[in-house]
């Protein structure tokens, strides 16, 4: 009887042991089925980064472009351990991260990032190993903590920030420019600073983001159909230059060697068609990578062309005889005393570097650029007028050159001009200052029939939906007359073929200028440095072009008069024209 109620209880146990486990399965399966799993949301959105503008050269290459950089990401427990390995192997093979680099940040628990910086062709590799690692099933599934199940996740790809890249290096700099790096949310974006980044930066700039919302699936890629919301970016205009690239280059290249040779502290050259005021080349020997600036760098990020003033020298003399050729106050070929090249001025004596011709007439002052002659032609003129003619031709005026930063130079007042003093050595270059790209702008008025124009760089804006807009200009404003700008042409050929400037001459081309040489003033006292210069024009039957250099500061021990630095460079910019089709050969 004992054996069979014993029996009955080990039964009794068992039944009730199964009960329990019946009800404890029904509980879990009551959990997991029938009561709403606890998921993580579905419907997410992504941000379109909009791009900043790219600049273009005129035979169109991209002289500075953005790109984006990716942020990637992955749920390390999400990974399945089995599968750990395979996971880094191949990441390493599609990122070329290094192994190791990718299991130190694999390392702790949850969402990692590996990388800020990936390159836009890298993302697009790591989204292709992304669907192969989803269809291996190297992720999975889990519950976390609080009993959450979290969907098998893939590698998120993100942009992370906007790069500026110059594929040229420092070619075109520092008028180009460049961008610093600025924050904007969780996105690392760009913006000018310098040059044209810096003029053009609101049409350069994006406009708009663009947002893609709706749900995703376990790429993390956004399912589009009906229900999705889908804002478009609008990324900032291009910006097309006058400059081409390949005339760049190689006017960078004669500059860089001949500044070995005259061991000047910075070579500056300007080509402008003085019919347009497009700027064909606008180049310095003192350049930087605008991706790697160092300090040593520091002093060459302005443009010195329009940010930088100096005494012109002689190269001021044909603006000054111009005013008084068109206010019928000088006959050419009338005859003047030149006083042997030696002038007293008050306490001063002037002293001309070449010795006169026998029997000098009033050309022959421009042609051996003769101080001596200037002082006496120019008290032909009042104060007002020098002032005036010297206003009118843009001097101590900005030139509206699309940079930033532009300086305006300076003039002696009028009543500083109406003296002797002031008078007598602005005539020859001292006492004024002008920056380079008013003189360049100056000496196109002798090739433009008297007229004055902008100098500019941006050739047209290119909108994304590909709308082209062309800056609008001022007009073009008359200076001299047509006659006198012709009879100016003439003369600056003669200076070239028989007086300071017969080391500018290039056989089969019409070239004229007038070279300029100035001592550099330091803390109120001139130094033993000078700057040579070379402004003119060349042309053939067709096609002109003004040119401008400037050797600045060589010094006294080395070639330092313009007709022995500028004027040979000169030479070679219009080789160079030439050579490159820009001009043929006059019949």
């Amino acid at each position: 009887m004992d054996e069979a109620l014993k029996k009955s209880e080990k039964i009794f146990l068992v039944f009730v042991v199964l009960v329990l486990c019946l009800i404890i399965f029904a509980g879990i399966v009551y959990t997991k089925i029938v009561i709403p799993r606890k998921m993580p949301g579905l419907v997410v959105s992504k941000t379109d980064v909009a791009l900043r503008g790219s600049i273009y050269s005129q035979d169109g290459f991209d002289l500075a472009a953005s790109k984006k950089l990716y942020k990637v990401s992955v749920n390390t427990q999400s990974i399945d351990p089995e599968k750990r390995e395979l996971f880094v192997n191949l990441f390493s093979i599609y990122s070329n991260i290094p192994k190791q680099v990718i299991l130190e940040k694999i390392a702790p628990k949850g969402y990692n990032v590996i990388s800020y910086t990936i390159s836009p062709n890298t993302a697009a590799n790591l989204r292709e190993l992304n669907s192969k690692l989803l269809a291996y099933d190297v992720f999975r599934e889990y519950e976390d903590k609080s009993g959450r199940i979290i969907q098998k996740m893939g590698i998120d790809i993100e942009v992370s920030g906007i790069s500026r890249v110059y594929t040229y290096g420092d070619i075109l700099e520092p008028v180009i420019g460049y961008t610093k790096k600025v924050e904007l949310g969780k996105i690392t974006t760009t913006q000018g600073v310098k040059g044209i980044e810096k003029y053009r930066d609101d049409i350069l700039s994006p406009k708009q983001n663009g947002k893609l919302e709706g749900k995703r699936d376990i790429g993390f890629n956004i399912i589009e159909n009906k229900d999705s919301k889908y804002i478009p970016r609008e990324d900032g205009f291009n910006v097309y230059l006058t400059t081409p690239l390949k005339l760049q280059k190689k006017v960078e290249e004669i500059l860089d060697i001949a500044k070995k040779k005259y061991k000047s502290d910075e070579i500056v050259v300007g080509i402008i068609n003085p019919r347009t005021g497009e700027i064909l080349s606008l180049a310095t020997t003192n350049r930087f990578d605008p991706k790697n600036i160092k300090k040593s760098d520091y002093s060459h990020l302005n443009v010195d062309a329009i940010e930088v003033s100096y005494e012109p020298g002689s190269t001021i003399k044909p603006i000054i005889y111009s005013i008084l050729l068109d206010k019928n106050l000088i006959n050419p070929m009338q005859s003047i005393d030149l006083n042997h090249g030696i002038y007293r001025l008050g306490k001063y004596i002037v002293r001309d570097d070449s010795t006169p011709p026998k029997n000098p007439v009033i050309e022959d002052v421009i042609i051996r650029s003769s101080n001596v002659g200037m002082i006496k032609l120019t008290q032909r003129l009042s104060g007002k007028e020098f002032y005036d003619g010297l206003k009118n031709f843009g001097l101590s005026e900005f030139t509206g050159i699309d940079l930033p930063y532009e300086k305006n130079g300076l003039l002696p007042s009028i009543k500083l001009l109406s003296g002797e003093i002031y008078k007598a050595s602005a005539s020859y270059g001292y006492g004024l200052r002008t920056t380079f790209m008013q003189l360049l702008r100056a000496y196109s008025v002798f090739s433009n029939s008297g007229y004055l124009v902008t100098p500019h760089l941006t050739q047209n804006l290119k909108a994304p939906n590909g709308d082209i807009y062309i800056p609008k200009l001022p007009p073009k404003k008359r200076v001299i007359d047509a006659l006198t700008a012709q009879k100016m042409q003439d003369l600056l050929i003669k200076v070239v073929s028989s007086g300071t400037g017969r080391s500018a001459k290039v056989e089969g081309v019409i070239v004229g200028g007038k070279t300029g040489t100035a001592r550099v003033a330091k803390e109120g006292k001139y130094d033993n440095l000078y700057n040579g210069s070379f402004f003119g024009f060349a042309k053939d039957n067709e096609n002109v072009y003004t040119i401008g250099v400037v050797a600045f500061g060589s010094h006294v021990n080395e070639d330092y008069y313009g007709s022995q630095t500028a004027a040979p460079i000169f030479k070679e910019i219009v080789s160079l024209l030439k050579a490159q089709g820009y001009l043929k050969k006059s019949k």
